[in-house]
């Protein structure tokens, strides 16, 4: 047995404790970890190279083995394997590997997103074609996690009831001005400007994004209502009355989180409110695995709440309110992954199966890494004034068009 087939059965054999595994090496011998009655999840790595690198840097090698096939998975029951190896392995902290260790140390440099920079980084991921995006998502193209008020409801109707409650969270009445920091395909800015009657102004740097949100907008004729810009979110000028951002930060990366903060601050009025929704870490800060940080979100990072909340009280602004999303997420991905899988075929057509790998492997890791607590979403609701929302949360019941505390203020005292 070579040096790097001994230290991975080593560690297989006293982590695998639940569930279980038949590992195939490259000399041909399988070896089994687990318990002796489960019924076990066969894998087998192709070549010594993978072997190699899976020992010197598991978060990087275990999803490129994948891609690349040199870790093959009969029935290609990924979720089953990630899910073994997360549950065992991974939620026990069985150590870091140098490279990990070495990548938390120098992740603010990682996460230096000048403009040039975060355009470059986002063209990464959301330009690779709207026709991949269009065969998973839901038909309103929601790239964020959806609400599911009750179980077994549908996508489409998960995404709107996300889209309900955040019109909810920002009270916004009829000609406010919306400034969204993120425009995805449109989706939120369109029906803020259509249901709510909002004036908005939204920024993107996808290019793609932006042509299908115009196009959007344009066939609701709302292109006056609703406009969309490809703009850096430092560049945006002026005021406005509501500011939401649903799925930007992860992009911001920890150097920039000041100057996040200081710009919504700058931009929001003395009595404006802000929504702010976010992937999140609930144990405190870490790192961008090796893995996402190279395929899927370069330049991108989940934040803890304790690296959030300096930079907004800096800037001036006030926590109103705070919600934490567990499981939604985790449900949104799983519906994402199954009309990935359904529309294979189409997807084969345009993509290679070196993509649809890593993107197969994306989709799984991600559901996982909700379903074992690792990340959760927080939603922030944010003003410069305390009486900018009602005092209780009975609003998010009713109409979001009802008035502030401060317009009922106002009015007693008047």
């Amino acid at each position: 047995m070579t040096l790097w087939k001994s230290f991975i059965h080593n560690r297989l054999s006293r982590a695998v404790t639940s569930g279980a595994l038949e590992l195939t090496y490259p000399d041909g011998t399988t070896e089994r970890y687990g318990e002796a009655g489960a019924d076990p999840v066969r894998a087998r790595l192709r070549h010594n190279k993978w072997v190699r690198r899976l020992v010197l840097d598991p978060e990087l090698a275990l999803g490129e083995a994948y891609m690349e096939g040199g870790l093959q998975i009969e029935g290609d029951k990924l979720y089953a394997l990630l899910d073994l190896i997360w549950g065992n392995i991974l939620s026990k902290k069985h150590g870091v590997a140098l490279p990990g260790f070495m990548r938390r140390a120098l992740r603010r440099l990682a996460q230096f997103n000048p403009a040039g920079r975060a355009k470059k980084n986002v063209a990464h991921h959301y330009d690779v074609g709207n026709d991949l995006y269009r065969l998973f998502l839901d038909e309103d193209m929601q790239y964020s996690c959806a609400y599911f008020e009750q179980p077994n409801i549908s996508l489409e109707d998960a995404q709107k009831a996300k889209k309900d409650l955040i019109a909810k969270k920002l009270l916004i009445k009829p000609h406010h001005s919306v400034l969204e920091i993120g425009s995805g395909w449109g989706g939120l800015g369109i029906s803020l400007a259509e249901e709510a009657g909002a004036e908005v102004t939204s920024v993107t740097l996808s290019e793609e994004q932006l042509r299908v949100a115009r196009m959007r907008a344009s066939a609701k004729g709302l292109s006056d209502q609703a406009q969309f810009q490809l703009q850096d979110y430092r560049a945006t000028k002026g005021s406005y009355d509501r500011i939401v951002s649903v799925g930007m930060f992860e992009h911001v990366g920890v150097p920039h989180f000041q100057t996040y903060f200081d710009h919504v601050a700058q931009s929001l009025n003395e009595d404006g409110v802000a929504l702010i929704h976010t992937i999140g870490r609930p144990h405190g800060p870490g790192a961008t695995d090796a893995w996402t940080a190279k395929h899927i979100f370069p330049g991108g990072y989940i934040p803890a709440l304790s690296e959030i909340m300096p930079a907004i009280e800096r800037a001036g602004l006030v926590l109103t309110d705070l919600e934490v999303w567990r499981l939604h997420y985790a449900e949104t991905l799983r519906e994402w992954r199954r009309r990935f899988k359904a529309n294979a075929e189409k997807i084969t057509r345009k993509y290679d199966a070196r993509f649809i790998r890593m993107w197969n492997f994306y989709l799984v890791v991600s559901e996982l890494s909700f379903r074992y607590g690792v990340h959760v979403v927080f939603q922030l609701q944010l003003a410069k004034r305390q009486d900018a929302v009602p005092l209780t949360r009975d609003y998010l019941a009713t109409d979001h068009t009802e008035h502030s505390y401060h317009d009922e203020r106002e009015r007693k005292y008047a």
